[in-house]
């Protein structure tokens, strides 16, 4: 299973789409989240595609009509779907895979930044949902958390213990906890990991977005 996330910043590159979908398609994750994203982003090679609402309908005069900020594509058929604390911001669906059932959980923690002042409330109702959609051990919470975790690149001391105490509490792991100058991030369940050998890779392209992306392969 290949599991892969990206903030493509708001597609503000573009002229660059055709390498962003290149990259894309060519990670062949069977589940990627994409974050700060766009419709104009298509996908042919995922049968299953699940998307926030649209921005322009919360906020017209911020976004173009095309922005959203997350959607889900998957190679599993999405079985179902759950209400999060806010449906711009959160996506939960449920998806059929070889393992089981797993809860992906798509997101953004805090739209402007860990230094905004939403930041503390969007993360708390986030840790809520997280109490909630973590009951059955089989949880992946992925996306932009707008916090790293190994370094200083970009964090508040609060977040990560929050957020860690919330994993450690549903025996969730950060997979990429280690990942440097990262923000994006993968967490899942570790019953639903089952000890299996996990790979974590990263790419980074200034001319395309301004965040690292990133992929788990799980044996």
């Amino acid at each position: 299973m290949k599991i892969a996330t990206w903030n493509i910043e708001r597609l503000k590159h573009k002229t660059n789409l055709a390498t962003i979908t290149s990259i894309l398609n060519g990670l062949q994750a069977d589940i990627l989240v994409l974050t700060e994203t766009d419709k104009q982003v298509v996908l042919s090679n995922y049968p299953y595609c699940i998307s926030t609402p649209a921005l322009i309908s919360d906020e017209p005069q911020n976004y173009l009509p095309t922005e959203n900020r997350v959607t889900i594509y998957s190679k599993y058929e999405i079985v179902n779907q759950y209400a999060t604390f806010n449906e711009y911001t959160s996506l939960c669906v449920t998806l059929k895979t070889e393992q089981g059932d797993l809860v992906v959980y798509g997101t953004i923690m805090g739209v402007y930044g860990n230094r905004h002042a939403d930041f503390k409330t969007d993360l708390a109702q986030q840790i809520i949902d997280f109490d909630k959609f973590s009951t059955h051990n089989n949880l992946c919470i992925v996306g932009d958390y707008n916090i790293s975790f190994n370094d200083n690149y970009y964090f508040t001391n609060w977040g990560r213990e929050q957020l860690l105490d919330s994993f450690n509490k549903h025996n969730i792991e950060l997979i990429t906890s280690q990942m440097p100058a990262c923000i994006d991030h993968i967490a899942m369940s570790i019953f639903f990991l089952n000890k299996r050998k996990v790979l974590v890779t990263d790419w980074f392209y200034s001319k395309l977005s301004d965040h690292k992306g990133v992929l788990v392969e799980i044996e």
